[in-house]
């Protein structure tokens, strides 16, 4: 019996998407979100950062290209996938969500808010 594996991110991307062109002609864009927490340090409650990497093809990369920078406000909806890597005879491993809808909250590429919030 299997388990299901689904993420739902809601956050500002930390830089401007990347696009890659695939073997097969389809298109690959890649970028960062951040999300936000609380935490208690001692009496305090204090903000905390986790960065997350995302992975979108197709149109849907076509679209965060077009319409994404640097702070835009997402929400994400994949799965976690990790892959590993040999660097330095050292092996190492890369978590990130192979994304299957981005929907696009807040500002797009110039600054003006994206209309209607529709999913890439």
């Amino acid at each position: 019996m299997g388990g299901m594996n689904r993420v739902f991110l809601i956050g500002n991307l930390g830089a401007a998407p990347e696009h890659r062109q695939l073997p097969s002609g389809d298109g690959m864009a890649t970028f960062s979100v951040a999300t936000t927490y609380a935490k208690k340090e001692g009496d305090s409650w204090v903000d905390g950062t986790d960065w997350h990497r995302i992975t979108v093809f197709g149109k849907t990369a076509d679209n965060c290209m077009r319409y994404l920078d640097k702070g835009s406000l997402v929400q994400v909806e994949g799965m976690l996938r990790t892959r590993s890597y040999d660097k330095d005879g050292k092996t190492h491993y890369k978590t990130e969500v192979k994304t299957k809808a981005v929907t696009f909250l807040g500002k797009s590429r110039g600054g003006s808010a994206y209309q209607g919030g529709a999913t890439a």
